[in-house]
């Protein structure tokens, strides 16, 4: 193995040798068989607390495993026959140069980031021949198969699972920095293709701006300094008219186009202000609000009802606004609007922004045969790119990239995913795990 391993870094212009190697991490598990070798040096045996260097080429044989802990918390586990090289690794608690490049030649892992991939969105990758995956800060199964993966799944006497979008909305378009906050009030990153999902809040900050795609091809384009929560979303492409469609805009400034769900039954549609709610009857309209709200519509029609009937102008309580109409409802007041909203001049329409659809939401059906890299998102966000594509995976999702440079995001998660047994980095007794992996049957519902 550690020949092997030689050829595999010299092939592949592994880092250069260092006389005094810089140390990023350790070996937390090893199971069987398995080398760290420095170019220019001997192999060293994978073992609980041996140190890893920057330039290190890690390799399992087959039935071997191991566990590895980097210096910013990641934690990985090489699954069998894998190659691996620490390509680049960089990490000093504040600084804003950190950075991990890691190179997958065979085999796979299974891999839990740490604060490298969490505070920048660009500063972690895992290479490989086939793809590049782009780590936004998650837990996600990396894996290269030939013929041994569809071999594992024909063993797996399972029904697939279907490969499902959780996500209500993806993020393109994005301009300076953009944040999910979740109901726990959890703050992540977002960055193109990032995925929001219903109860949460997309926060942009000052001069920032993003288009939010939903799974039923609603657009909304978020100014700076906004605060837009997704209530609610639900949407089954098969029966559109089902679907309920519920956002409030909290603060800032929005330009919005409804999509499947209001053409199907726009009663299911809504959004709230502090100062109104809209009803929509398939339309596209701008909204801005600090302590007052004005609404323009430019598609369509739209239904203004005032938080506060009766709060004069000598408008009524309820408005009707069709093309090139708008309004403003204040706490004290409501007027109508003959001129389009001028904060929202430098903000493009959302039907303007091109969005691909493929590498956001679609999914094609495909065999476990096919050779090339998997991988399967746990939580957080992957982005895999080949040379012609680039595919956004997020929470539950699944997707692959072959060779000639296709991406898909299979209609089914492949089983020897899902029912991959090798053991998770987090596990609190890696070794009684993976020898009850190895002697004791799965139950059918205990997964991944």
């Amino acid at each position: 193995m550690a020949g092997a391993a030689q050829a595999v870094c010299a092939a592949f212009l592994c880092a250069p040798f260092l006389s005094h190697a810089q140390a990023v991490g350790e070996v937390e598990f090893a199971r069987g068989v398995g080398y760290a070798q420095t170019p220019g040096q001997g192999a060293r045996i994978l073992g609980k607390g041996m140190e890893l260097r920057e330039g290190d080429t890690l390799s399992t044989s087959q039935g071997s495993s191991a566990i590895i802990r980097m210096q910013d918390g990641t934690r990985m586990t090489l699954r069998p026959g894998t190659d691996m090289v620490v390509q680049r690794f960089q990490y000093k608690e504040g600084a804003t140069n950190n950075s991990m490049v890691m190179q997958l030649f065979s085999g796979g892992l299974r891999a839990i980031t740490g604060l490298i991939a969490k505070n920048a969105p660009e500063a972690a990758k895992l290479q490989t021949k086939t793809a590049t995956i782009g780590i936004r800060g998650t837990d996600f199964d990396a894996r290269l198969c030939q013929k041994d993966c569809a071999g594992e799944s024909a063993r797996v006497q399972e029904t697939p699972k279907a490969n499902a979008v959780q996500a209500s909305a993806k993020l393109v378009s994005t301009q300076g920095e953009v944040n999910a906050v979740d109901g726990a009030g959890t703050r992540r990153r977002l960055v193109d293709g990032g995925a929001i999902y219903p109860g949460e809040t997309v926060e942009t900050g000052a001069s920032a701006r993003g288009v939010l795609a939903f799974r039923d091809d609603s657009r909304l384009t978020l100014g700076a300094t906004t605060r837009f929560k997704i209530d609610t979303f639900v949407y089954d492409d098969k029966n559109p008219g089902e679907g309920k469609f519920l956002v409030s805009l909290l603060r800032g400034s929005a330009r919005a186009l409804t999509g499947l769900i209001a053409r199907a039954n726009n009663r299911n549609v809504g959004f709230a202000t502090a100062t109104a709610t809209i009803g929509i009857r398939g339309t596209g309209l701008d909204m801005s609000c600090d302590e007052a709200c004005s609404f323009y519509t430019w598609l369509g029609t739209i239904e203004v009802t005032p938080s506060n009937p009766g709060q004069g102008g000598g408008l009524s309580a309820l408005q009707v606004l069709s093309a090139g109409q708008g309004l403003f409802v204040s706490a004290t007041g409501i007027r109508a609007l003959t001129a389009p909203l001028p904060v929202l001049e430098n903000l493009p329409r959302p039907d303007t922004v091109p969005v691909d659809t493929k590498q956001l939401f679609s999914s094609a059906a495909m065999s476990d045969e096919q050779e090339g890299l998997y991988v399967f998102v746990r939580d957080g966000h992957i982005e895999v790119t080949t040379a012609s594509e680039t595919l956004h995976l997020g929470k539950g999702e699944t997707g692959f990239a072959g060779e000639t440079g296709r991406t898909v995001r299979p209609l089914v998660t492949p089983l020897f995913l899902e029912f991959d047994r090798t053991v998770r980095p987090d596990s609190t007794n890696p070794m009684l795990q993976t020898v009850l992996n190895e002697t004791v049957s799965r139950p059918a519902n205990q997964c991944r």
